[in-house]
């Protein structure tokens, strides 16, 4: 793939403010900058070393469109691999506009969304994966995402695939040598070699698809979804995890009618909470509506907390025994969600009251949200769920869907060629296998690509990048 164009786009967040950046790539950029700039000490841009910084004005016909820096990086030493100008105006919507303008006049075309991250791509300035990171890089909004995006984007996950392919490659070689000498009976492959290599494959594929599930969750949070009975306070515990009036709160009970979510960070990684409307029976038609939502919630959540009032455990006769039944029924109705069973209102209790109840309740705890007493004990709680080993250790986390699947593929293809192996197929048949298993490997690093798979990926970027 070749590009003719020279590109444009604004590469800062559209709106006013201080400055903005409008970037040109292509082989024409300097040429068709100088077109529009005037440097200020009279310069002839396009003699200018790689990595300079000129000042000037955007001029066209005498007319004189803002005061400006311009950036120079000359291709191969450039973001995209080409020639790149970055044009530094004052933030006005209408400068921005006025400028881009009048470069697309000039014989430059607009950008598609992610074309510059594409040509870099295109050029070797980054493998597949990589580009995907970019747009990881600018979606994080939390120190963990931050964290595996910078991790991919620095080449740790390619590094790690283009060993194995590599060393299978070799191995892949060596079986291809021996089919092409099938009459004499030789082996150039040291299959006792080949078997170590094949265990090896596996284990780091099987410790990166592993490594999928955290990843997950830190690309895009953990859904937390806080039920019980109307008036137990979750509206209230919602507000005191946000620290902000999120939810309206009422000692009306059946006040929230519809779900509302809020995210929250907590160690770096992203919480989504669910306040949902209060299970009881009513005949309420829109209060039913909100129950019906709260189950399809707790259905779509990883993590759900319960949330009872615990001074009418204490004051009501058979409370506990109704709540251990209600219990059961949500653990019955789904068994692999985590549970966390929390009595608020706390601080209406005595010392002994809340003794009975840490007594009585396995693994409940007690808070007060209105008090914002143990919120940050819960917080800790929910934050146990999450492996974040892996993390802090800075190993390779998997969190992109396309590379989960093309690892599971590759997997499979090695566990057949070790089955082959050891079943005594023919050579024939496992080289078969060994360059599926190359193949997969390829399409995460971008070494074997078509134009659907670019389209998909890169239409998902930001203009400008």
């Amino acid at each position: 793939m070749v590009f003719q164009d020279t590109i444009v786009a604004l590469a800062t967040a559209p709106g006013s403010g201080a400055i903005a950046v409008i970037r040109l790539s292509g082989a024409n950029a300097l040429s068709l900058a100088a077109n529009v700039f005037r440097s200020a000490s009279g310069k002839d841009i396009t003699k200018q070393k790689s990595h300079t910084l000129h000042l000037g004005y955007v001029e066209d016909e005498g007319k004189v469109y803002d005061q400006v820096l311009l950036s120079i990086f000359k291709g191969p030493n450039s973001y995209t691999g080409e020639n790149v100008v970055e044009i530094s105006c004052h933030g006005s919507a209408y400068i921005q506009q006025q400028i881009i303008q009048l470069l697309l006049r000039k014989g430059a075309k607009m950008a598609q969304a992610g074309e510059f991250t594409l040509r870099a791509f295109i050029n070797g300035k980054l493998d597949l994966s990589q580009a995907e990171a970019v747009a990881d890089l600018i979606a994080s909004d939390n120190e963990a995402s931050h964290q595996v995006a910078m991790q991919q984007m620095r080449g740790g996950f390619s590094n790690e695939i283009a060993r194995l392919r590599e060393e299978l490659l070799n191995f892949a070689s060596l079986i291809e040598l021996e089919l092409d000498f099938a009459e004499e009976d030789v082996e150039f492959a040291d299959r006792t070699q080949f078997f170590e290599l094949l265990n090896r494959i596996e284990f780091v594929l099987k410790r990166l698809i592993d490594s999928f599930a955290v990843g997950n969750v830190i690309k895009n949070g953990i859904p937390v979804a806080i039920v019980g009975e109307p008036n137990v306070g979750k509206s209230t515990l919602l507000n005191a995890l946000l620290n902000e009036e999120r939810a309206i709160v009422s000692d009306i009970a059946g006040t929230t009618r519809d779900t509302i979510e809020d995210e929250l960070v907590i160690s770096g990684i992203g919480f989504r909470f669910i306040d949902t409307a209060g299970i009881r029976e009513t005949e309420d038609v829109v209060e039913s509506i909100g129950i019906k939502k709260t189950f399809e919630k707790i259905n779509q959540a990883q993590v759900v907390v319960y949330l009872v009032d615990s001074y009418q455990l204490s004051a009501t006769d058979g409370e506990i025994a109704r709540l251990k039944n209600e219990i059961g029924k949500i653990k019955n109705q789904f068994p692999l969600k985590p549970l966390i069973i929390i009595a608020n209102k706390a601080d209406k209790l005595t010392a002994e009251q809340s003794e009975n109840i840490l007594t009585d309740i396995e693994d409940v705890m007690l808070i007060s949200a209105k008090e914002n007493a143990g919120v940050e004990r819960l917080k800790d709680k929910l934050l146990s769920f999450v492996n974040t080993g892996a993390l802090h250790n800075n190993e390779t986390i998997v969190t992109n869907s396309r590379h989960y699947d093309a690892l599971i593929k590759a997997l499979e293809e090695i566990q057949k060629v070790t089955f082959g192996l050891t079943s005594g197929v023919p050579a024939d048949l496992i080289a078969i296998d060994i360059r599926q298993a190359l193949y997969y490997f390829g399409e995460i690093t971008g070494q074997v690509t078509n134009d659907e798979l670019l389209g998909n990926i890169f239409a998902n970027f930001c203009i400008g990048k």
